[in-house]
C-alpha cells in the first residue's frame, strides 16, 4: 500500500494524472475493510467489486490474497493510472470501470460475490446513490457488502437506512499497527 511519496505514485503524478474526486491518496478506510476481510473471509469471494475504488487498494488486496477477479469502479478515470501502479506493485491486475454509483445496475452486480467501498459516502449527495447501489446489490444476490468510513454523518445516515432495510451491522473498527486508523464498517451478509 504505497503512500503518495512512493516512486511509482510520483511517476504517475509526473505523467500529469490529476484525480478530481478525492482520488489523490490512500484512504485509511480501505485499511479498515482489509483488516475486517482478513479476519472474516466471506463464504463467496471469487468476484469482487471495489466501488469508488480510488487507488484500488481494497480490490487489489482481494485479488492478491484470494485470487479474486476484481472490478475496480470509480467515477473519475484519472484514478486508474494510480490503481494500475498499485496493482503492478502487488503483482496483480484488476478490471477498471468508469461509473457513478447511481449508474450501477442490478444487472452489473449479478455474479458479484463481495462489494466493498471505502470513504464513498462523504457528501450529502452520495447518501441516496450509495444506499440505492446497496439495494441493487442485495437484489442481485451479492453475498457480502462492506463499506468503511471514518464516521462521517453522511455515512451513518446511509448505513442506518441500509441496516433498517436489509439488516446488517455497524461495527466500530480500529487499527493500531503500522497503519493507524479508526472508523466504522457497514457489514451486510446476504448469503
Amino acid at each position: 500500500m504505497p503512500y503518495s511519496g512512493h516512486a511509482s505514485i510520483r511517476a504517475v503524478k509526473r505523467a500529469g494524472h490529476e484525480p478530481s474526486i478525492h482520488g489523490t491518496k490512500l484512504w485509511k478506510s480501505s485499511c479498515l475493510i482489509i483488516d475486517y476481510l482478513n479476519k472474516n473471509k466471506p463464504a463467496r469471494a471469487r468476484r469482487v467489486l471495489d466501488a469508488g475504488c480510488g487507488w484500488g487498494v481494497t480490490g487489489i488486496w482481494c485479488a492478491k490474497q484470494w485470487g479474486a477477479e476484481t472490478l475496480s469502479m470509480d467515477a473519475d478515470p484519472a484514478v486508474f493510472p494510480y490503481l494500475n501502479a498499485v496493482a503492478a506493485l502487488n503483482g496483480v491486475a484488476t478490471q477498471s470501470w468508469v461509473s457513478r454509483f447511481e449508474k450501477v445496475t442490478q444487472k452489473n452486480l449479478k455474479g458479484i460475490d463481495v462489494l466493498v467501498g471505502g470513504d464513498i459516502c462523504f457528501w450529502d449527495e452520495l447518501v441516496k446513490p450509495v444506499g440505492k447501489m446497496i439495494d441493487r446489490a442485495i437484489a442481485a444476490g451479492v453475498g457480502t457488502i462492506v463499506i468503511g468510513d471514518p464516521e462521517r454523518p453522511t455515512f451513518h445516515e446511509m448505513a442506518e437506512r441500509a441496516i433498517e432495510k436489509h439488516g446488517g451491522q455497524l461495527l466500530d473498527w480500529r487499527l493500531s499497527g503500522k497503519v493507524k486508523a479508526t472508523g466504522a464498517l457497514l457489514v451486510i451478509h446476504n448469503d
